[in-house]
């Protein structure tokens, strides 16, 4: 019996050759090899064709398509088209068919030594420059076909982006090489396209542009689409979400006080300014100021003067202009021990927490503006606190001090409509911290507004009276622990025995 073709250091997928056809052709024959296109064969007998061929996509078009360069709408997108079509240069203009993909070749000038860059296996890619020359291009569509190039709004929206994520001044640069290789490649026409359509995104020339953020951007008050895009998700939901009203009980002088107490208490915990309760009143109500933490101190006091003056907490925005403005005075008091934060001013430096990088600072205001229309538009008390919340959340505006001051403008809206407040108690900061990055990450909504509908429940169940009378029922709902601790132990956060009367569902 003549021994099993051995074909050692292919990989799973490949591209056969001359010098492999032979044991390529016995490795078919005995069922180690199987045929997923002309020319490529896969040791994987179980996984489906298409599944394999986008698992080494680039090598497999390497090989099919040696030397050629990826250009057109595939060097921007850097993935298959909507039909799987994969565009590239080469010197054969012959379309490719694999399972799932099709390789769609055009003849033009080879890559640039000097400005496309080697990718993977003999394949080259189109600088940037390049890239959107070619697709300035016209091209056209056949049925459900993709176009090989960008249409206009496309690319719209991709210089948008780019200028987003990487500033004017890079596009610029771009702008400059296309200058330099548009008479090498024949893009000369191509390039006074690109230079006035560039022109335009960023305000130095008034071409009409076809998307609204990049009319936006002409105009000097640019914002970030997939904010907004994640925006319309919560949206949706809270139209969705029954409808839900906690009118506010009259807790009395003490009771009023003790709750914006422990608002601003447990909103400075979220963000880690951490103090026992006893030291907490002691900042609040008797000025008591540690000289060892004189700046947490003020983040706390300055949260408290807010939450605790009925007139600014039954203040809301009427317009974009009246949102940038109470967002500027509500910061400036919170982080007043904190001038280094800058108190009152948008950030210049765009930040980020973990993976989630939030709005650049040339975008904030016209992102907020943006958001404002949304948040006009919502019917109940509740759906606009949460909404604006996740506004403020998602923009950061300032360099520190977001989380406070977008929860102070979630409780304006609820005390404008006489409707109890949302605290979130320590116990529930897990909870609260996941919820927001389920929607930012997963742009799943439900998570948060569930928790925040919890959290006002809880508050309109809770007797809110004197402060140690009411610090000793807190600490019955287990609401001062940390959530690993409540992990560790099992505990939750739990509603009072006797739920205040009218607490609602």
């Amino acid at each position: 019996m003549r021994p099993k073709t051995i074909l050692p250091g292919l990989p799973e997928a490949f591209v056969t050759t001359p010098e492999l056809s032979s044991a390529v052709s016995r490795g078919v024959l005995e069922g180690i090899l199987r045929s997923l296109a002309p020319r490529v064969y896969t040791k994987n007998l179980d996984d489906p064709a298409e599944t394999i061929i986008r698992r080494h996509l680039w090598e497999l078009v390497s090989g099919l398509v040696p030397g050629a360069l990826i250009a057109d709408r595939t060097v921007l997108e850097l993935r298959p088209a909507h039909d799987g079509s994969i565009f590239v240069v080469s010197d054969r203009k012959r379309d490719i068919k694999l399972p799932g993909l099709v390789i769609r070749s055009r003849k033009g000038p080879p890559a640039l030594p000097d400005s496309d860059r080697a990718f993977i296996g003999t394949l080259f890619i189109s600088s940037p420059a390049r890239a959107y020359l070619d697709n300035m291009a016209a091209s056209r569509q056949s049925g459900d076909r993709a176009r090989r190039t960008m249409t206009r709004e496309e690319l719209e929206a991709n210089l948008d982006h780019a200028i987003r994520s990487q500033g004017g001044d890079a596009l610029n640069k771009i702008r400059d090489q296309a200058r330099a290789i548009a008479p090498r490649i024949g893009r000369e026409a191509e390039l006074v396209a690109f230079d006035r359509l560039l022109s335009s995104l960023l305000g130095t020339h008034d071409a009409p542009l076809l998307t609204a953020h990049g009319r936006a951007r002409q105009a000097g008050m640019p914002y970030d689409p997939d904010r907004l895009l994640l925006f319309e998700t919560l949206y949706k939901e809270l139209r969705a979400t029954a409808p839900v009203s906690r009118l506010a009980r009259d807790h009395g002088p003490a009771g009023r006080t003790n709750l914006a107490f422990f608002e601003a208490y447990f909103s400075n915990f979220i963000e880690g300014t951490k103090f026992a309760v006893d030291e907490a009143a002691d900042i609040i109500f008797h000025n008591v100021i540690p000289q060892s933490r004189p700046a947490d101190a003020h983040d706390i006091a300055g949260t408290w003067r807010i939450v605790s003056d009925p007139t600014e907490m039954s203040t809301t925005p009427a317009d974009p202009a009246s949102l940038l403005q109470l967002l500027k005075r509500r910061h400036a008091v919170v982080m007043t021990g904190r001038p280094e934060k800058r108190p009152g001013a948008f950030k210049l430096e765009t930040n980020q927490s973990g993976s989630t990088v939030f709005v650049a600072p040339d975008l904030v205001e016209g992102t907020l503006i943006k958001g404002f229309d949304l948040y006009r538009s919502l019917d109940t008390p509740f759906a606009r606190a949460v909404y604006l919340m996740l506004l403020i959340t998602e923009v950061h505006p300032f360099t520190d001090g977001n989380g406070r001051t977008a929860r102070i403008m979630m409780n304006a809206e609820l005390v404008a409509s006489a409707e109890e407040r949302i605290l979130i108690p320590t116990v529930l900061r897990d909870s609260y911290i996941s919820a927001l990055k389920a929607l930012s990450g997963a742009k799943n909504p439900q998570p948060l507004v569930r928790v925040l509908n919890y959290a006002q429940r809880w508050v309109a169940a809770v007797h809110w009276g004197e402060l140690q009378q009411t610090r000793a029922a807190l600490e019955r709902c287990n609401a001062f622990l940390e959530s690993s601790e409540a992990e560790e132990r099992g505990l939750s956060l739990r509603f009072p025995e006797h739920a205040a009367p009218g607490a609602g569902s």
